[in-house]
Order: structure tokens, then C-alpha cells, then sequence
């Protein structure tokens, strides 16, 4: 028994004596492979600025410069990677690796196809005409400036800063809204007015008010005023006019500034903006009672 705990231990002593004598002897190769890597990194970083520089004049895209810098970037480390393979002596191993890689490969893309399918979204938009780096869109909820589009993810900032992250599937199965193809954007205000107003001269007092800060004729356009119903309280209006700009942003900022110049207009005419407003009636003679009830509660 004492000679087969032996005999195992000296065939396991043997085989790391092995294992170490051949790490030893690959020891300048596996140091070259680290150092090809390594510089493979640090080129594909200057291919990629380089890259941009000079397809950024060539290409008004930004998403497609980035595409085509990426791309190369991609090249150069995976010409490190076979660089530091043949350094290693696994010529052998690495064209096994590529023979097996049709059928590896097809399992991979079964895994990996949410993956894929954003990498290949991600080269769609980055050629689509209709959203590119810079614009404001609205999509999939959120709304801000396109920051990036990435080989798996598009990046937009909003109003607040906030930086959201969209997998590219979404942004392609999905619709979204470009405010920046245009530079023209309508802005719709819903008010109303009180049932005294004279409703001709509401209209004449709001067109007024907006021709004079928002020039319409410039960018030949007309102001829209159509009264819209009898509420509760007031007679409700649409009016809608135009302005230039490019993002929701703009257009917040251009309905705020109607509503501050409407309000004072109305103020100085006269004009009233009601609110809602409940009038309870009750009878003399159960106002008398009442009020007998609360003194009998107050004497006792």
C-alpha cells in the first residue's frame, strides 16, 4: 500500500516538476505576448482618436465616424490578440479554435442574440439620417439630447442632466420623435376666460399679445384661436402659434413666456381668468334654526 502512495506521489511530483520547467521555458514568450497586448491596447486607442479626426471631415455623421473608429479600434486589438497566440506557440490550438468556430459560433449566437441584435441596431442608426448625435428626441418615454450611439446602447441626456441609457432594439422597433429635423415648432395654450368677457375682444387681446413677442410673419406663420366649450366657470380656448427652436426645451420656455405676457395683458383689460367656483344656498329658516341649536350648545 505504501509503495502505490508513493509510486502516485512521485508521478504527481513529476508532472508539476514538468508543468514548471515548461512555464520557465515560455516565460520570455508569455512576457512578449503580455507586452504585444498591451501595445496592441495603447495603438488602438490612438487609432481610435485618429480615426475620428480624420473621418469626422470626411463624414458629417458623428455616429458613423465613431462606427468606423471603433471598428478599427477592434481591429488592432484583435491583431494583438493572434500576434500574442503565435508568440505562445498555440498556432496548433488557436487553428483548432477556428475550425470549431462554425459550430461554436452558432451556439454563441443563440445566447447571445439580444446582444446582437443591439450591435447590429447600434449600426443601423449609427447610418440613419433621421437621428444623429446632437438631435432631441423623444422616445420610449424619455426625452433629451442623443449623447451617443453606441454599438449596444444609445445615450440620451435630459432637460434635468439625467443621462438614460437605451438598449439600440428599443430605439429601432420602437417610434420616436426628432425635434431637431425641423426648426419650426408649434405651442398650443388652453385657457379660459369668465362668462362677462367680451369674447371678440379676448380673441383680438390674445393675438395682440402674442404677435408682439412672437413674430409669426417672420417665419410665415399664422396665430390659431378657436374658442372650444362652455365649462363650469369659464369659456375655454385653443390658441396655437409658432415659434423657432429645436427642442422641447424651447418649447417650454415659449409657453411660459405667453402665459406671463397673457396674464398681464388680461389683468390691465379687465379680462378675468376664473376659477372654479361652488355656491351652496341655504334657506332662512334653517339658518335661524341652526344658529338656535349652536347658542343652546354654548349655554349648556
Amino acid at each position: 500500500m505504501n509503495v502505490e502512495i508513493n509510486s502516485s506521489v512521485g508521478v504527481v511530483t513529476h508532472k508539476l516538476q514538468d508543468w514548471a520547467n515548461v512555464f520557465i521555458d515560455n516565460l520570455p514568450n508569455l512576457l512578449v505576448a503580455i507586452i504585444v497586448m498591451l501595445v496592441s491596447y495603447l495603438v488602438s486607442r490612438f487609432i481610435y482618436r485618429a480615426t475620428i479626426k480624420l473621418t469626422i471631415k470626411k463624414i458629417k455623421q458623428t455616429s458613423i465616424a465613431k462606427l468606423v473608429a471603433r471598428s478599427a479600434a477592434v481591429l488592432v486589438v484583435l491583431a494583438g490578440l493572434l500576434l500574442s497566440l503565435s508568440a505562445l506557440n498555440l498556432g496548433k490550438a488557436l487553428t483548432s479554435i477556428l475550425a470549431g468556430a462554425g459550430v461554436s459560433g452558432l451556439v454563441v449566437g443563440l445566447a447571445l442574440q439580444g446582444t446582437l441584435s443591439n450591435t447590429i441596431s447600434g449600426i443601423v442608426l449609427s447610418f440613419r439620417n433621421n437621428i444623429q448625435v446632437g438631435n432631441w428626441i423623444e422616445t420610449n418615454g424619455y426625452a433629451g439630447e442623443v449623447m451617443d450611439i453606441n454599438l449596444n446602447y444609445f445615450v440620451l441626456k435630459e432637460a434635468d442632466n439625467n443621462i438614460v441609457v437605451i438598449p439600440n432594439k428599443q430605439i429601432i422597433e420602437n417610434p420616436f420623435k426628432n425635434y431637431s429635423l425641423t426648426i419650426k415648432m408649434r405651442v398650443s395654450i388652453q385657457c379660459g376666460v369668465g362668462y362677462e368677457s367680451d369674447l371678440e375682444k379676448v380673441e383680438k387681446l390674445t393675438k395682440d399679445t402674442i404677435s408682439e413677442f412672437f413674430d409669426q410673419e417672420s417665419i410665415d406663420k399664422q396665430i390659431e384661436f378657436y374658442y372650444t366649450g362652455f365649462e363650469d366657470s369659464s369659456i375655454n380656448y385653443l390658441c396655437r402659434f409658432w415659434i423657432e427652436g429645436t427642442s422641447g426645451l424651447d418649447r417650454l420656455k415659449a409657453k411660459s413666456k405667453a402665459l406671463v405676457e397673457l396674464k398681464k395683458a388680461y389683468e390691465v383689460e379687465g379680462i378675468n381668468i376664473p376659477f372654479p367656483i361652488r355656491t351652496l344656498h341655504f334657506s332662512l329658516q334653517h339658518s335661524i334654526k341652526n344658529l338656535n341649536k349652536l347658542e343652546a350648545f354654548v349655554t349648556n
